[in-house]
């Protein structure tokens, strides 16, 4: 074993083989059983997924751009006496007609008439800091834009999941969905454009490939180059990979599946990945497969809609023109920060206040939400990660208790996951008023370590999307303050879960019951105590990666 490796090991805990060093010292925070497991299988675990690639290019810090427009200089005004969105847009066309670069908005108070519209490739927006520059949001999106509803045939406001203020997304992308929404033709909202089928096959995957894997045979790899970007589409067959998703279990096989309409309109599955090299008919992906590939499945790459890359917000307060919290769906859109058919982006000292939804990830991958806060008062979604969102990591955050109590009827979902999003990582958080929403759609493969929560709210999600977890999902070193077990504490509800060192809770607000018949392959471990070696999976996983 490498010197490095070793101390790495011993660091965290875990016995060494032929080793008299055991799980620590007799000072040292106990190190669970299912960390030591991980060390020796950390890409294709039972319980535990393989988090160590999650956020801006796969965990990097993103590099400070030189600025190259101040707003000033396009006619914004600082005292909020005029819009300022007209100026801000036309500095931040500027820079990406560039090639980019950092826009600068200088202290201030800053009206917003319209969307702030990030839609070209490495430009960042940025302000003096969240505490000195500040969007004064006067007008809703539906002000904006139009009534936007939900593409399954309900009156509801699909503002109240979708869209932002400040929204990144490929200008032509962007167009497309707003084009199709002032048409009410309401969109797909995801990768492939406003159509799910739409996208055109670059080669066939051959053959099966382990979870973990990160070299897949290809039928023609002359149609890939290394930096590639591309969507690996996988499609069901007689529900055999949704039963993959939960892990496998016996019990899948008996649940319902037919009748779960909007979980069935979110396949396939499809995962954005850039490829890493090309050799002959053999590629390298730059992360790990999240899923076993088969051949019933028959996997693909293909091309995927217009996506910005390399954009970032900074330094920025987003304030919404306050009005009451509205009823649960029926969201106007005062929606904070936005990334769709987003890659490699990122928000870094960001505060949204008075939303109705503060940071949206749709169709979003390696996005790192960096030291955010939501406060002001109640909101429907704090954080959403929707429309199969992959590998975003959300680290530093802060949920305020709201400022007014909601009116009646409004909904709450704390930190939202669903549609098939797997990879996500929410870490070192503090949630005065708030849920863990797992919001059905089969999401697997998430990570929630080192937060505090006041767990308050309920999981939202409609009966016909399918399963609360799939498998893989893991709650580790979390502290409940109120004691409420709902949501937290899973090993009883998700399948193939680890929940370890949460602290003590009532069962108090949890699911009725299971998804799925019989034994879950769930683990609870180092329950009652938040004393835990490694205090931070997320942390712990990347130092393994790099050792």
């Amino acid at each position: 074993m490498n010197i490095d490796r070793r101390r790495f090991l011993l660091a965290t805990g875990v016995a060494l083989v032929g080793s008299s060093a055991m799980t620590g010292s007799a000072s040292a925070a106990p190190s669970p059983s299912l960390w030591q497991e991980f060390v020796a299988n950390p890409y294709n675990h039972p319980q535990i997924p393989n988090i160590a690639y999650a956020g801006y290019r796969t965990g990097e810090r993103p590099a400070r751009r030189p600025v190259l427009a101040n707003v000033l200089f396009f006619g914004a005004r600082r005292d909020g006496s005029a819009d300022a969105s007209v100026a801000i847009n036309r500095a931040i066309e500027f820079v990406g007609r560039l090639g980019g670069g950092t826009v600068f908005v200088p202290p201030g108070r800053y009206r917003i008439d319209d969307i702030i519209r990030i839609g070209y490739d490495n430009v960042v927006l940025r302000g003096a800091g969240s505490t000195k520059t500040t969007f004064w949001a006067t007008r809703s999106l539906e002000e904006i834009v139009g009534i936007n509803r939900s593409r399954y045939g309900s009156e509801n406001s699909a503002w109240s999941w979708s869209g932002g203020l400040v929204w990144v997304c490929h200008r032509d992308r962007s167009k497309s969905l707003i084009d199709a929404i002032k048409a009410r033709k309401w969109p797909f909202e995801g990768w492939t454009g406003n159509e799910l089928e739409q996208g055109s096959t670059l080669t066939g995957v051959t053959g099966s490939a382990a979870r973990g894997a990160f070299v897949v045979t290809v039928e023609n790899g002359r149609k890939l180059r290394a930096g590639q970007r591309v969507l690996l589409r996988l499609d069901d067959f007689e529900y055999s990979l949704p039963i993959h998703m939960c892990g496998d279990l016996p019990g899948c096989s008996s649940y319902k599946w037919d009748d779960k309409d909007k979980l069935l309109s979110y396949f396939p599955f499809l995962w954005p990945v850039r490829v890493e090299w090309v050799r002959g008919n053999r590629v390298k992906l730059a992360q790990p497969l999240p899923l076993e590939i088969r051949p019933e499945w028959k996997a693909r790459l293909t091309t995927m809609a217009p996506v910005v890359t390399g954009a970032g917000v900074e330094g920025i307060k987003i304030e919404m023109f306050r009005v009451p919290t509205p009823k649960h769906l029926q969201d106007k859109g005062y929606n904070g920060l936005a990334f769709q058919c987003a890659w490699d982006c990122w928000a870094d000292d960001v505060h949204v206040q008075d939303v109705d939804n503060g940071f949206l990830l749709v169709s979003a991958k390696g996005i790192s939400l960096l030291n955010t806060r939501v406060s002001g008062r109640g909101h429907h979604h704090a954080y959403a990660t929707r429309e199969q969102s992959h590998d975003n990591l959300t680290d530093g955050f802060v949920i305020e208790a709201p400022s007014e109590p909601s009116q009646a009827g409004a909904g709450n979902h704390g930190l939202n996951v669903e549609g098939l999003s797997c990879g996500n990582v929410w870490t070192r958080g503090r949630m005065d008023h708030d849920v863990f929403d797992t919001h059905r759609g089969l999401p697997f493969g998430n990570v929630r370590t080192e937060i505090t929560i006041n767990n308050v709210g309920a999981h939202g999600g409609s009966a016909n999307a399918g399963p609360l977890y799939g498998a893989r999902f893991t709650h580790w070193n979390v502290t409940v303050t109120n004691q409420r077990a709902g949501n937290v504490r899973i090993d009883q509800v998700a399948p193939c879960s680890a929940t370890v060192a949460i602290s003590e809770v009532r069962d108090f607000g949890q699911v009725d019951k299971p998804d799925f018949a019989g034994p879950l392959n769930s683990r609870l471990e180092l329950y009652g105590t938040t004393d835990v070696t490694p205090r931070n999976l997320y942390d712990a996983q990347r130092k393994l990666r790099r050792s």
